[in-house]
């Protein structure tokens, strides 16, 4: 009688042992269990300003932004290289020649992402695509007629690839930025045009026409 319950009872581990492996086989591994379906984890995007392009942790290191000399001028500032940088030295090229001679502390580019408004335009500061000029005019009506109508100029150079803070709400007449995103071919074409300007003798920022 031990001899056959012992039998029984061999019998009846092996079938449990058996379904356990079975069921083992089909369930997920821990990796799966982890991961459901639905629910994968995506890739972390990089923050952007409000025109779209990557903020920038720091400059001068590890980073798109670099500190460029405005030809000239006697400035530097530092803003996202390459296209970027070409179109806002024009700009503040321009405005040095034509509106109002600037000192170094008048000009302003990249600032750390923890000091500017994330949702408004400022943010493009974070990104080096923004530059201020005359930082603490912001405020409408820091700029006279005239001078308004040399950075309409400077503006109408520009084709809608750059905006001014002055036409805003809430009105920052200090600020400057790219209003294009990254892949926007109108960039490139109107940083070759401005390259070309500078490369032709009585071209470019700094030329008085004579009508």
């Amino acid at each position: 009688m031990r001899h056959e319950v012992s039998r029984r009872t061999v019998v009846r581990a092996a079938t449990t042992i058996g379904a356990v492996t079975a069921i083992g086989a089909v369930l997920p591994t821990n990796g799966a269990i982890a991961a459901p379906a639905g629910r994968s984890r995506q890739p972390q995007r990089p923050a952007v300003s409000a025109n779209g392009w990557t903020i920038q942790g720091n400059t001068d290191l590890d980073s798109q932004v670099w500190t460029r000399p405005v030809a000239g001028a006697g400035l530097s500032v530092p803003v996202w290289i390459g296209d970027v940088e070409a179109v806002m030295l024009h700009v503040v090229r321009r405005f040095h020649y034509e509106v109002q001679e600037l000192a170094e502390e008048d000009l302003e580019g990249w600032r750390p992402a923890a000091q500017v408004r994330r949702r408004l335009p400022e943010s493009n500061l974070a990104s080096g695509t923004a530059v201020r000029i005359r930082p603490g005019a912001g405020a409408k009506g820091s700029l006279f007629p005239l001078q308004i109508d040399t950075v309409r100029s400077i503006l109408t150079d520009c084709a809608g690839v750059v905006r001014w803070g002055g036409d805003d709400r809430p009105v920052d007449e200090s600020l400057f930025y790219i209003a294009v995103g990254p892949q926007d071919r109108r960039l490139a074409d109107l940083a070759a045009r401005i390259r070309g300007w500078d490369a032709t003798p009585g071209e470019g920022a700094g030329v008085i026409a004579v009508r």
